[in-house]
């Protein structure tokens, strides 16, 4: 959201270049992590180590704390609501394709059987004469 330039890495960066990219105190960033803002992958020698992902996820909660005055309490809210958003959406999102697929395929075998694994199940249709 601060639009700085990343270059993509596998293993990740070291808190010293996050502090020094985003103008951090490094214990400003163990901080987040101790609430449970950040949580950073360890190497092997136990150095903290932040992925692209831990930097858009940092580049949030310095959106809300500098831009909006968010506190923590306040962020960790916002941030546990936005996984729940993109959880649903995601599950939004199949229900879609499964529904389609299932109308898809019942277009195309309309009048060879009656559906039996419908969402809502229907009497079968029989014309009825009437006389007048």
């Amino acid at each position: 959201m601060t639009g700085r330039p990343r270059k993509k890495a596998k293993a990740g960066y070291m808190i010293s270049a996050v502090a020094e990219l985003y103008r951090l105190h490094p214990q400003t960033l163990r901080l987040y992590e101790r609430v449970g803002l950040l949580t950073p992958s360890r190497s092997q020698g136990n150095t903290r180590l932040y992925t692209d992902a831990d930097l858009e996820r940092l580049e949030i909660i310095l959106n809300l704390t500098r831009e909006l005055g968010v506190n923590l309490a306040g962020i960790e809210i916002i941030l546990n609501m936005r996984d729940k958003m993109a959880e649903m959406q995601s599950e939004m999102e199949a229900f879609i394709k499964f529904v389609r697929s299932e109308v898809a395929h019942s277009i195309t075998t309309a009048g060879q059987r009656t559906p039996r694994h419908a969402i809502v199940r229907a009497a079968p249709r029989h014309a009825i004469r009437v006389e007048k």
